[in-house]
């Protein structure tokens, strides 16, 4: 398997010309690097101008490895060669580096470059990037993988302070300016090249083995995590990575940028922040594969339920307001925001009966997008990275009452969606006055609780907060709340009884519900094999653009649209709109009869698309003739392998994730009148889909009457 290291953009506020003089110092070794022993010229050329300039040497390094692996691999020493291009013209330092020893049983690749920083030409950028690739050794693959590790991560970290050694020893010998390369008069008009020594080899994608071996990858990102350089403004500076984000290691901040950077390859729009993709590498200990597998999955959650607009489309009812004994109350001494619950002197039976559980979890869910928001304010206003807030619970009052069991249920349900979908968000949790009933609550929810979250809790009977080891140590004396003590007025309810008078039936609690959470435009359907899920839309004008957008969320489908003149049937239980399903318990829907012949009754107006889980689709059709169009979800089969007889094992494994045959959609469809396409179209992610920092408006056009657009991206 191959690893992969990515390196942020490393930015020196100083000349180009500066720091290659400071660079050129390292050679022929460097003392501030032990494992680098020597290196010898073996090529070298200059233009005759002096603008280019490539060198390639042949780097001697002494591998902290055990004695025994040592005389096992027989070597002493391990053999890079490293290839510097150097182009004065351009001011660009590029520099390629490969193992010579052991390169048929280990590929170790590295590239580097120094480039003048895009917005200010009196500062240098530095980037890197490498892979390592243990075929076979000898049986030590993971020893020699940690070694590697332990040898990269430690030499990578010296990068900037051996650059930043060197510009003191050239201050120190005086010279703080060097000129930037301007051409002889001779080679105002033309350039020639003479070359010193034998021919170059050819070039080799890998960097600089001085500034590091190689980094083990945390997790692997199939396809996508092959780099793509991107435009400086796609890419992270390590210092505004320390100003936001906080202090990484290299390899977290590899994490960081290979998943942001597979978001940026595989979605169009922007991404989502960075300090919310970090969140779900920390919540999954910087394992791309599992962190990318839950930052999917809540996008698409997010998606589905509008979360992005709940702070500005969402009002929380009266009662919310009145006896959710609940709020936000200035920040701890951390910086992180407070909020500050009441839960004892909360009537959670009355809430749920009055309310539902749907309108507390949304409630629930805007005190979450409150604190994200709050979070980036105060990381402006302390000068340093907040990604969390501090919750104090207060559960004096706390009896049976509040074990009443539609109320816990409400409670675990809480839970489970926000550990999902807002990961290392809590810094820490300070539980007061807990009274003697609280064991049986915390054994009830515990369970649903990360154990990284529970490490958070800080637990305080009776008045053990008011000592050492107590509230002061968290938060300011100035601010603690008057009931706790303080002298602080704290705006928050005080809960109290809900009056009964405000209850509600189940029935008009479960409408309320399927109110809440079916404002999305986005449909869901399962696609069983042998049963497609269908569509049909009604066209009366040609020319008419129809749109859709589907998520596959589990297993893989085959998409395919069809035109009939005549108009389907549609199930008799099931109630279809113009291009829609209108009966939420719609699920699998199938119109096209059995006794339909394709070519005869209907015909095909798109070739199939095979669509595989996780990805996101968006397109769009100009439709030629009026009539009916199907657009139909229908079951991927995995082929036979054509040349044996015995499946693929890529095979295998996609036939065991998708269970009992079944997949699932999420899709909305839109028809653009012809009076509204004039030669262009929307692109399928419109105005309507919310997703996140995803749904920036994208545009196409088409000039073929009937066209069709289609782009898709992984998705969950």
């Amino acid at each position: 398997m191959v690893q992969k290291y990515q390196s942020p953009v490393r930015v020196y506020k100083h000349p180009f010309e500066l720091i290659m003089a400071a660079y050129e110092r390292r050679f022929p070794t460097c003392p501030l690097i032990p494992m680098f022993v020597a290196s010898d010229t073996v090529n070298e050329f200059k233009s005759d101008d002096g603008a280019i300039h490539v060198i390639e040497r042949r780097c001697k390094l002494d591998i902290d490895a055990p004695r025994l692996l040592k005389k096992i691999a027989g070597v002493d020493y391990v053999y890079f060669i490293q290839k510097n291009s150097l182009n004065r013209r351009e001011r660009t330092l590029h520099i390629e580096a490969y193992n010579e020893t052991f390169s048929n049983r280990v590929v170790i690749n590295e590239h580097c470059s120094y480039t003048v920083h895009p917005d200010n030409e009196a500062w240098t950028c530095f980037e890197q990037s490498a892979s390592l690739d243990i075929k076979s050794f000898f049986g030590f693959e993971s020893t020699v993988e940690k070694i590697a590790m332990k040898q990269y991560t430690s030499n990578i970290k010296k990068g900037k302070e051996i650059i930043e050694y060197y510009l003191k020893q050239l201050n120190e010998d005086g010279i703080k300016f060097i000129p930037r390369w301007t051409p002889p008069v001779k080679f105002m008009s033309e350039h020639s090249v003479s070359r010193v020594g034998r021919p170059l080899s050819s070039a080799v994608s890998v960097p600089d083995a001085t500034e590091g071996l190689i980094a083990k990858e945390i997790g692997v990102c199939n396809s996508a995590s092959d780099l793509i350089a991107g435009t400086p403004d796609d890419k992270l500076d390590a210092d505004y990575i320390k100003r936001y984000l906080g202090d990484l290691t290299p390899l977290q901040e590899s994490c960081l940028i290979r998943l942001r950077q597979w978001l940026q390859e595989t979605h169009k729009g922007k991404i989502p922040k960075d300090e919310h993709i970090l969140r779900f590498l920390r919540a999954r200990d910087f394992n791309i594969d599992k962190a990318r597998e839950i930052l999917c999955q809540s996008l698409t959650w997010r998606k589905q339920h509008q979360v992005d607009y709940i702070l500005d489309t969402w009002n929380p009812p009266q009662v919310l307001e009145d006896y959710y004994a609940g709020g936000w109350h200035h920040h701890d001494k951390d910086g992180r925001p407070l909020y500050v619950l009441r839960l004892g002197q909360m009537d959670t039976k009355g809430l749920v009966r009055a309310l539902g559980e749907e309108a507390l979890l949304r409630y629930v869910l805007s005190i979450n997008e409150e604190g994200l928001r709050r979070c980036e304010e105060n990381t402006k206003v302390f000068g340093r990275p907040i990604s969390s807030w501090t919750c104090l619970v207060d559960l004096e009052g706390l009896n049976m009452r509040h074990l009443w069991r539609p109320g816990v249920k409400a409670l675990l349900r809480i839970i489970e969606v926000v550990e999902a979908n807002y990961p290392e968000t809590l810094g820490r949790l300070l539980i007061l006055r807990a009274p003697r009933v609280f064991p049986v609550l915390w054994t009830l929810v515990s369970p649903f609780i990360d154990d990284n979250t529970r490490k958070k809790f800080l637990i305080y009977a009776g008045n053990d907060y008011q000592g050492p080891g107590g509230l002061l140590d968290y938060i300011d004396k100035e601010i603690i709340p008057d009931f706790l003590g303080g002298e602080c007025m704290c705006d928050v309810p005080e809960g109290g009884l809900v009056p009964k008078s405000l209850y509600r039936t189940a029935e008009e609690l479960e409408n309320e519900d399927l109110k809440l959470w079916t404002e999305t435009i986005y449909q869901s359907a399962s696609v069983f094999k042998g049963a497609p899920h269908e569509i049909f839309i009604q066209i009366v004008e040609a020319s008419s653009v129809i749109t859709w957008d589907f998520d596959v969320c589990k297993g893989d489908i085959v998409f395919n649209i069809y035109h009939s003149k005549r108009a389907p049937q549609p199930p008799k239980k099931e109630s279809l709109g113009a291009h829609s399903i209108t009966s939420p318990g719609g699920n699998n829907v199938q119109l096209i009869d059995k006794a339909w012949q394709l070519g005869r009754d209907y015909s095909m107006v798109e070739s199939p698309l095979i669509c595989k889980e996780g990805e996101s689709v968006q397109g769009s059709h100009v439709t030629r003739w009026p009539g009916f169009y199907i657009l139909q979800w229908k079951f991927h089969s995995m082929p036979a392998c054509a040349t044996t007889s015995l499946p693929r094992v890529d095979d295998v494994l996609a036939s065991l994730q998708v269970s009992s045959h079944k997949c699932k959609v999420m899709y909305y469809t839109e028809v653009i009148g012809s009076e509204d396409f004039r030669g262009s179209m929307s692109s399928l992610e419109s105005s309507h889909s919310g997703f996140s920092q995803l749904s920036a408006a994208t545009t196409s056009s088409t000039q073929s009457h009937s066209s069709s657009m289609i782009s898709r991206w992984r998705f969950c």
